[in-house]
C-alpha cells in the first residue's frame, strides 16, 4: 500500500508496480459499498486521500481543477463565497472524495434535477495502467473525437487512475425551499411520487423513507419526523422564488390529493438543514436497529416502483429479516437495506439470497443492476442478468484498450468468461458443488459456452474448459 501526494507520485507508482509485474487498485476515502477498492490478486493499493488539494477555480466559466482525494463537501464549502457549489451529492458527502465519485459515477438527492456525475466532470487527467499520462476530456463546449471521458467516469478504476478533475461548478439557487410530507401508507407516498413527475414538476431532490428508517432516523437525529408516519417524502424545489412558490404550491396540492397528512415547509435554512441532516444519516442511524446492514442500490421505472417496493418487502418476510427503505424515489434509484446481526448463525445466507433476489426484482421490472454504488465485486457475476453475452463482450473490448493487460483493478465489474474465446469453465456444471465458482458464476459459464460453442468452427473445447472463438477481434 503506497500513499502519493501528487499526480506525478501516483504516476511514479503505477509505473513501479507495472515493472514488478504487480496489478494495482485506487482507493479513495474507502466509503465505496460495492466492494470496488477491495483487492483482488495481491495487487499494490494505491491510496489517494493525501491527494487532497483543489487546484485551480475560475468562478467566470464556472470551473475547478481537484485532485482526487478532495472531499466531495468540501469542494462546495472552498467555492461557497463564490456564490458557487458542486452538485452531486451523495449521501457520504462528508466523507466520499471526488476522484471516488468519478470512478462510480456518484449521484445523491439532488442528481434528479442536475444529473450524476459524468454531467460535472469536463476533463480527467488520467494515469493508464501503463503509467503513461493523459488528459480525458477538455474544458470547450464540444470537444472533438469520441468521449473517452465519459468511458472513464464511472469505470471503477479498471481503466487507469484519475489525477486532476476538471468540474463543472453550479450556481446557488437564489430560492430554496425544503418540503416534509408524510403518509399513513407507502403506496399514497409512491402516488405523489408519479404525480409530481407526471404534473411536469421537476423537483431538485424527491426522496422517500419508509416507517422503521424514519423512526430510527428521528430517534437519532431528532429532525422533526414524525414518528407514527408509514412513509415521508423530502421534496426539495428551487429557483426564482415565483416560479419556488408556484412548486411549493403543486407538490403540496398533489401530496395531499393522494393522502398526505401534514405539509411541512422548512421555515429556515437551518430547518431545512435538519431535515437534510435526518436523510443522511439514515445509513449511521440503522445501528440503533441492528449492528450491521446490508444496502443496495438499483434503479427501476418509477411506473414499477410501487410493484417492486411490496415485492422487496415480501422478500425480507420470506427469510424473517428486517427490511428498511430510505432512497432516491423520484428518479426510481432504490436503496433497500436490510438490518441484521452478523454473530447469529446462518444469517448471512438468508441476507444475501435475499439481496440477490431484490436484484433479480429490479432487472425484471425494466430496471438496472445499479444507479450510483457501482458494480465492483458486489454485483459482477449478476451482470448477465441485464448484459448479454455480446453487450459484455463489448465493454471487455472498451477496457481492453485502456488496459490489455488486466492490471488496473483486477476482477472488478465484468465477470469471468466476458471475453468471447475468453471462457474459462473449469468444471462448470450446475450440479458440481466442488466447482470454485458461484452459483451465478457457473449459469454465466454454461450460458456464454453455449453462445461462443455457436461460434466456434471446427474448435472442440479444450481440457481446461476454453472456448477458441472464431469471431474476429478488434
Amino acid at each position: 500500500m503506497c500513499f502519493p501526494d501528487s499526480a506525478e507520485t501516483i504516476a511514479a507508482a503505477v509505473r513501479v508496480a507495472r515493472r514488478h509485474g504487480r496489478p494495482f487498485v485506487a482507493r479513495g476515502s474507502g466509503t465505496g459499498l460495492a466492494g470496488g477498492a477491495v483487492p483482488v490478486d495481491d495487487p499494490v493499493v494505491i491510496v489517494t486521500t493525501r491527494c487532497n488539494r483543489v487546484l485551480d477555480v475560475d468562478p467566470v466559466q464556472r470551473v475547478a481543477w481537484v485532485e482526487p482525494g478532495v472531499l466531495n463537501l468540501d469542494l462546495s464549502r472552498t467555492i461557497r463565497h463564490l456564490g458557487l457549489h458542486y452538485a452531486p451529492d451523495p449521501s457520504s458527502q462528508a466523507a466520499c472524495s471526488i476522484g471516488g465519485n468519478v470512478a462510480t459515477n456518484a449521484g445523491g438527492p439532488h442528481c434528479l434535477a442536475y444529473g450524476v456525475t459524468a454531467m460535472h466532470v469536463l476533463a480527467v487527467e488520467v494515469v493508464l495502467p501503463d503509467g503513461s499520462v493523459t488528459t480525458l476530456g477538455g474544458l470547450e463546449p464540444d470537444a472533438p473525437g469520441y468521449d473517452l471521458r465519459g468511458c472513464f467516469v464511472g469505470s471503477e478504476g479498471t481503466m487507469g487512475i484519475a489525477t486532476r478533475i476538471a468540474v463543472r461548478l453550479t450556481p446557488n439557487p437564489p430560492e430554496v425551499a425544503t418540503l416534509l410530507l408524510d403518509f399513513t401508507s407507502v403506496d399514497d407516498a409512491a402516488a405523489t411520487v408519479s404525480g409530481t413527475i407526471a404534473s411536469g414538476a421537476l423537483p431538485a431532490a424527491l426522496e422517500m423513507m419508509d416507517a422503521k428508517i424514519t423512526r430510527a432516523v428521528e430517534d437519532f437525529v431528532g429532525a422533526g419526523y414524525p414518528r407514527d408516519a408509514e412513509a415521508v417524502l423530502l421534496v426539495e424545489v428551487d429557483g426564482l422564488a415565483d416560479g419556488v412558490a408556484e412548486q411549493v404550491a403543486a407538490v403540496s396540492e398533489i401530496g395531499k390529493a393522494n393522502g398526505a397528512r401534514h405539509v411541512r415547509v422548512a421555515a429556515d435554512d437551518a430547518e431545512r438543514a435538519l431535515l437534510w441532516k435526518g436523510r443522511k444519516s439514515a445509513f449511521g442511524a440503522i445501528a440503533r436497529i441492528a449492528p450491521d446492514y446490508y444496502l443496495h442500490d438499483a434503479v427501476v421505472p418509477r411506473s414499477k416502483l410501487l410493484d417492486v417496493l411490496r415485492r422487496v418487502y415480501a422478500i425480507a418476510d420470506e427469510h424473517a429479516l428486517t427490511m428498511m427503505n430510505v432512497f432516491h424515489a423520484g428518479d426510481g434509484n432504490l436503496h433497500p437495506l436490510i438490518a441484521y446481526d452478523r454473530r447469529q448463525p446462518g444469517v448471512w445466507e438468508h441476507v444475501y439470497e435475499a439481496g440477490t433476489e431484490i436484484l433479480r426484482t429490479c432487472i425484471d421490472a425494466g430496471g438496472v443492476l445499479s444507479g450510483e454504488h457501482g458494480v465492483g465485486l458486489e454485483k459482477r457475476d449478476l451482470m448477465p442478468l441485464l448484459f448479454s453475452p455480446d453487450d459484455l463482450d463489448a465493454q471487455a473490448r472498451l477496457r481492453d484498450a485502456f488496459d490489455p493487460d488486466g492490471a488496473a483493478n483486477p476482477e472488478k465489474v465484468l465477470p469471468r468468461g466476458s471475453r468471447c474465446g475468453e471462457l474459462t469453465a473449469e468444471r462448470a456444471s450446475i450440479g458440481d458443488k466442488s466447482c470454485p465458482l458461484s452459483t451465478h458464476a457457473l449459469w454465466w459459464c454454461r450460458s456464454v459456452g453455449e453462445h461462443i460453442g455457436k461460434l466456434a468452427v471446427g474448435r472442440p473445447r479444450s481440457a481446461t474448459g476454453s472456448w477458441k472463438c472464431a469471431r474476429p477481434r478488434a
